[in-house]
């Protein structure tokens, strides 16, 4: 049975998820929850229960030195809550964790149990996947679910997804059985620059989760350490004339496929886009205090473990030798 302790009445809660591992490369799943619990000061309010759901030799505890007494911290999923009040007040409630190693039909049901006893109305679940996209060109996010009516009203692909799959896609499937809307954004990360983290990735999904939900969400340095890391994987690329002509080959195909969206309407939408973060940047750009969005705002791939995975533009994802599948267009 669940019980929660400490936590306020919500207003208009939707719970945001990621989870560490298979669906997460380049941590940018689970990166982009744990900025959203640090620029708002989130209060952790409930944990699942380590010894249900995860293989302590597949995912090790660790200990540590607290004033000279040692601790272990358990693998786990951990919930929190944030208020935010620009441009209007909506809690959102923060899931992060990593993939567990069993029982996950119990592990979501868990999950669905914390959203309804706190009232959630959205669930939007996070994840990131190897593709082949160029670092040189902004991260590909999909939108996908598998409710026919939120896909129209949200204007999201609905899932067409068949094949393996990881705890993102259980949980997306467990939501629309127990009749929660739910949304799973796709970040594509470029398979030849796999290992974490990768900013422009997670500032992607940021900034999808804030047309999303109509949030303001501050970068903080994510604006900053995207900049430094494709200056970084451009100077790697240039050292190496292989790796810099399959880049260039990347960037052609993508140039060419995106061709038709340059039209007037997409670049209206884009600038539209610019104006309303630009009206929320503060006087300085400072950061905001916990509970405010208004600060500065500067401007299913494959798992990370390496496994091979592709989203085709439909939104399909293929795969080969996984534990479980990132799946672009199933969730």
């Amino acid at each position: 049975m669940i019980e929660l302790e400490d936590v306020p009445e919500l207003i208009d809660p939707v719970m945001v998820c990621a989870f560490e591992g298979w669906n997460d490369a380049g941590d940018a799943a689970s990166a982009a929850v744990g900025h959203l619990d640090e620029t708002w000061g989130g209060k952790v309010f409930a944990a699942l229960d380590a010894e249900d759901y995860y293989d302590f030799q597949v995912n090790r505890p660790t200990v540590w030195l607290d004033g000279g007494v040692r601790r272990i911290t358990w693998p786990t999923t951990r919930l929190s809550v944030v208020r935010v009040t620009e441009p209007k007040t909506r809690d959102l409630v923060l899931v992060r964790g990593i993939e567990p190693s069993m029982r996950w039909r119990s592990y979501c049901n868990e999950l669905l149990g914390f959203a309804h006893e706190l009232g959630v109305e959205l669930v939007v679940i996070l994840g990131a996947l190897l593709g082949d996209t160029p670092h040189s060109r902004p991260v590909p996010v999909s939108g996908v679910t598998s409710d026919a009516a939120l896909a129209r009203s949200l204007d999201l692909e609905e899932s067409r997804y068949e094949g393996p799959t990881g705890i993102v896609g259980v949980l997306q499937e467990a939501c629309a059985h127990a009749g929660v809307p739910a949304v799973t954004l796709w970040a594509a990360v470029p398979h030849y620059v796999a290992q974490p983290p990768n900013p422009k990735a997670t500032l992607a999904l940021i900034n999808k989760l804030e047309d999303l939900l109509d949030l303001r969400i501050p970068p903080g340095d994510l604006t900053e350490d995207s900049r430094a890391w494709q200056l970084g994987v451009d100077q790697l690329a240039a050292e190496d004339s292989e790796v810099a002509e399959y880049v260039q080959q990347l960037e052609e195909a993508q140039d060419t496929a995106e061709l038709p969206e340059a039209s007037g309407d997409a670049i209206a939408r884009e600038f539209e886009r610019y104006l309303r973060r630009r009206d929320n940047l503060g006087p300085t750009g400072e950061k905001p205090v916990a509970g405010h969005a208004t600060a500065e705002r500067p401007t299913e791939p494959e798992p990370k473990d390496g496994k091979d995975s592709k989203e085709t533009k439909d939104g399909k994802d293929t795969t080969e030798d996984g534990d479980d599948e990132p799946e672009s267009d199933e969730e």
